[in-house]
């Protein structure tokens, strides 16, 4: 058997980070990728002249040059930032609803957020200034606990960010409330919700806090090559760095010895040898189908199970033969809701018959991403339940998947009153099974576990250096202690590497 300091499992954004961490600290690591690509969901696909990004909308914590966040440094750590090109999407959204006809435009910048909001609900100022004092403190925060490894001093956390110690606990409609937001405001405010994919009566104030005020703040930024230059760079920087890629090979079995990791079995029947693993697959797939049934900590199989999954995809990605100028598309990204309440529309989204959609024209940030004369648009939603496996078939696959594309036509058109079907030149409609096909996501799903009520980002964070999995073994990616989305399974391989290292050092003494 080949011998490893450390393999990850699957090359997503997650494992991608993993591998880089661990070769620039001076390990010997495999990356092992069922697909022929890097990537996972950061990769693009062709139709006809078309190329579509297949999931990234947009990037924050990212930033630019002169103003960067923590997804921008670790670009620059892993050595990429020379090989990419980014450019800032022109504005943070615009929110309609297609029951009561609202429309709202917002920009970045917080003085700029707050002024428009102002101008939108008159009174909402004070209000909304509080929020981002909070999400400020939040912030620095939740930098001291990173740096505390889980181990914070209580009187340091009550003196310096007292604030934060209040709103910890509670979720987003709570907080709002108690600061005296108005409804109105409220609702143009959670227009993110569906990034987190949880509604405001469950979704962990610091959470959202923390996401909102990095788009605002720093902007919100896409690569030039689309997310697949993204994760063909990282891999790139990977094997200069002397790390090795097995694509097409699907790892069969975690190797166990007296239960701690010893290494991994291939499909093929390949095995190598390592004593430590991360895995960008999530549990649910480690623990039901890589290893055996007597080595899986009690403590993680109840916890794989009582977690509920998250989002699962429904996308559709269009090539158009016209300029959006000549379509009368003005914005980059849509956030469509039948109404602006995220507990309604969490419910609505465990249907099929919803017309709620997250939808980007990447040519309004991209000019040139497509033909000249031409458009590039795709549209993604959610569904909060797995009726897509209840109902699908054979026989009625195609059909819902010509359902899902005239729902998402049907609301666009509905919300801004553009029919794009006589400019349709290329479809593609992603479902579940699209997702659960390409990375064995469970049940199709592209956010991971839902992180709500007590199994949010807070607890997640405080617990992952306790956490008793399988010896040897720690995860990375939208599962993981971060929860879902670019920047966080960026940071979640990042940290899983690094307490990969550190027990590394354990094994040594």
């Amino acid at each position: 058997m080949s011998r490893y300091d450390a393999v990850v499992i699957g090359a997503g954004n997650g494992g991608l980070a993993a591998a880089l961490t661990l070769q620039g600290k001076g390990k010997k690591v495999l990356l092992v990728e069922k697909h022929n690509v890097p990537g996972g969901f950061a990769t693009s696909f062709i139709r006809g002249r078309f190329e579509f990004e297949a999931s990234l909308h947009e990037l924050c914590d990212f930033g630019t040059a002169d103003k960067n966040g923590n997804l921008y440094k670790l670009f620059k750590e892993f050595g990429v930032l020379d090989k990419l090109e980014f450019v800032t999407v022109p504005e943070a959204f615009r929110v309609i609803s297609l029951s009561t006809k609202e429309d709202y435009n917002m920009p970045f910048g917080i003085d700029n957020f707050i002024d428009k909001m102002e101008h939108y609900v008159p009174g909402s100022r004070k209000s909304t200034r509080l929020f981002f004092d909070l999400a400020g403190e939040t912030a620095a925060a939740m930098a001291y606990l990173t740096k505390m490894k889980g181990h914070p001093d209580s009187a340091v956390l009550r003196k310096d960010y007292p604030n934060f110690m209040r709103v910890a606990a509670y979720p987003v409609r709570k907080v709002l409330d108690a600061i005296g937001m108005p409804k109105k405001a409220q609702e143009i405010l959670n227009t993110y919700w569906s990034y987190l994919g949880a509604p405001e009566d469950r979704l962990s104030f610091i959470h959202y806090a923390l996401m909102v005020n990095l788009y605002i703040s720093l902007g919100a930024q896409i690569p030039t090559t689309r997310s697949h230059g993204m994760s063909l760079a990282l891999a790139d920087s990977f094997t200069a760095l002397g790390g090795e890629i097995w694509y097409e090979s699907e790892v069969d079995r975690i190797l166990t010895e007296n239960g701690h990791v010893s290494g991994i079995r291939l499909k093929d029947g390949r095995e190598v040898e390592t004593r430590h693993i991360v895995s960008n697959a999530s549990p649910h797939s480690v623990y039901g189908h890589m290893v055996d049934r007597k080595d899986i900590p009690e403590h993680e199989l109840k916890l794989a199970n009582a977690r509920h999954l998250a989002g699962r995809g429904l996308s559709m990605f269009l090539g158009l033969d016209r300029s959006p100028e000549e379509i009368g598309i003005t914005d980059y990204s849509y956030f469509i809701y039948n109404t602006l309440d995220s507990v309604q529309e969490f419910e609505a989204m465990k249907k099929l018959d919803n017309m709620s959609q997250v939808t980007v024209c990447l040519n309004k940030a991209l000019p040139d991403c497509s033909p000249k004369g031409t458009t590039i648009m795709y549209f993604t939603s959610l569904v909060f339940s797995d009726v897509w496996g209840d109902i699908v078939d054979k026989e009625n696959y195609f059909r819902l998947k010509d359902e899902v594309a005239d729902r998402f036509l049907e609301g666009f058109r509905r919300a801004t009153g553009i029919d794009l079907r006589p400019y349709i030149e290329e479809i593609e409609v992603g479902t579940p099974l699209t997702y659960a096909h390409y990375t064995a996501a469970p049940e199709g799903t592209i956010y991971g576990y839902l992180a709500s009520d007590l199994d949010n980002l807070m607890p997640r964070l405080m617990t992952m250096y306790t956490e008793k999995h399988l010896p040897g073994l720690q995860f990375c990616g939208g599962h993981a202690m971060r929860v879902s989305g670019y920047n966080s399974s960026y940071l979640s391989g990042n940290l899983a590497a690094l307490m990969t290292v550190s027990e590394m050092k354990e094994d040594e003494k």
